[in-house]
């Protein structure tokens, strides 16, 4: 930055030894924390713990920036409890001793001590052993936050000495709330000149994914675009701001996410060579071979389908070999599937079908069984008519009979399933097509 102020240089280097907008802005109390309303309302679990001084172990789990360090040290303050914080990522059994000695001696001094710890998920079985009887005999109250699902994540002991709170993305309009809360309270921004029409400010809280650090770090660097005031955001500033944001794979950060998500569209995409280039990021950032496994496993079913159903298959045993191998021998595993799954036929016909399937459940709600295709174990169910009737497919050609398996009401059976020409779904297509002629057409 060129100026003629000496003063000008010098507060821009103040500036750049502060932290990012959205630890300066970060709320401090209850009151202060915008949405997770079914957490922070008045009759929630964690207000009343706040109101008799109750506090309890738990695990935030949700999407990355949606709140689930800043409830952490929010809680700690509540509580007037001591905070210690760990990664994850960082830390290993020498740093847990060391945070649980420090508990103890805090607790000769009467003094609760938080031991918040963020992606607790990426913790081994070892590194989480070595956390229960602290948290059993009341040493630590363990907070953890996770993006994974706690239930493949954390080992069963620990988990069934915490509570699970699920946290969501951020509504639009509560990011454009927090937006608005640090144009007026942060340190910096309050005493600029910013102008952003409110349709930049849409444009920039559809950007982030309902991610409100995101959203924060992104409208800081697009305002670093603009040494001198007035300053006008505009929608190339958001988007320049968007693309230097990532220059590291940080496995706690967006570019974490972002790189996931150029992944598996690329598997989705059919293109190996832009798969496995994502794929190695992902390894030589240090991610969890198991996060990647899982992720395969969900497209697998979600993007191949029927079209190859060995895919699934071949997914799921790739989560077993790698809990199996470890790193460095894993990446080979991934590799092999990864290119697989992009090699392979597509279809999303399956994944339609049950999302289909359940909205039509939703408008028009269940229907009874009807009797025929009803089990009947008991002389009384007999009686009543449980089976009568029921056609057994085995019996007759081709292993199949026109028979109603919908319920009666349903004159009319909608077509939830829609087979693609692709792979080994072709032939379910057609073979549908020649069973139910007037569903299904070849």
């Amino acid at each position: 930055m060129k100026t003629d102020s000496g003063n000008t240089d010098l507060s821009t280097k103040r500036h750049a030894l502060l932290p990012p907008l959205a630890e300066r802005v970060r709320p401090s109390t209850l009151e202060q924390f915008i949405g997770q309303s079914s957490l922070t309302s008045e009759r929630s679990l964690l207000v009343q713990s706040v109101k008799q001084n109750r506090p309890f172990s738990l695990i935030f789990w949700g999407p990355p920036g949606t709140g689930k360090t800043t409830l952490a040290r929010i809680l700690s303050h509540e509580y007037g409890a001591e905070f210690l914080e760990l990664s994850a990522v960082s830390s290993g059994v020498a740093q847990i001793r060391q945070a649980l000695a420090s508990a103890k001696d805090m607790r000769q001094l009467d003094k609760t001590t938080i031991l918040f710890i963020d992606e607790i998920h990426r913790f081994s079985k070892s590194q989480q052993d070595a956390l229960l009887h602290a948290v059993e005999d009341g040493t630590i109250i363990l907070i953890g936050a996770t993006t994974e699902n706690p239930s493949f994540e954390v080992i069963s002991p620990l988990l069934s000495r915490c509570r699970i709170m699920k946290l969501n993305s951020f509504s639009s309009d509560e990011l454009l709330k927090i937006l608005d809360r640090a144009l007026v309270e942060d340190v910096i921004l309050s005493q600029r000149n910013i102008l952003i029409p409110d349709d930049m400010k849409k444009e920039l809280a559809a950007s982030c994914g309902g991610d409100a650090r995101k959203m924060l770090n992104t409208f800081e660097l697009a305002i670093s675009f603009h040494p001198e005031d007035p300053v006008e955001i505009t929608s190339h500033d958001l988007q320049e701001a968007l693309q230097q944001k990532h220059v590291i794979y940080d496995r706690a950060g967006d570019y974490h996410y972002d790189t996931v998500s150029a992944f598996i569209k690329s598997v989705r995409g059919s293109d190996p060579d832009a798969a496995v280039y994502w794929l190695a990021i992902m390894l030589e950032g240090g991610e969890k071979p198991e996060f990647i496994a899982r992720r395969l496993i969900i497209l697998a079913s979600e993007d191949i389908g029927n079209a190859e159903p060995y895919a699934l298959m071949l997914a799921t045993s790739s989560m077993q070999a790698v809990h199996m191998v470890g790193m460095p021998e894993s990446g080979i595993i991934l590799g092999q599937v990864t290119t697989y799954l992009a090699s392979a036929p597509k279809s999303n016909a399956s994944y339609s079908a049950i999302n289909s399937a359940r909205d039509y459940i939703r408008e028009h709600g269940t229907e009874s069984v009807p009797l025929h295709l009803r089990n009947a174990p008991t002389n009384l169910m007999k009686n009543m008519g449980y089976g009568k009737k029921y056609q057994y497919p085995h019996s007759s050609e081709h292993h199949f009979v026109e028979e109603q398996y919908f319920p009666e009401t349903i004159k009319t059976p909608p077509s939830f399933y829609k087979p693609s020409g692709e792979g080994r779904e072709k032939f379910l297509r057609d073979r549908l097509a020649f069973l139910w002629k007037t569903r299904y057409k070849p």
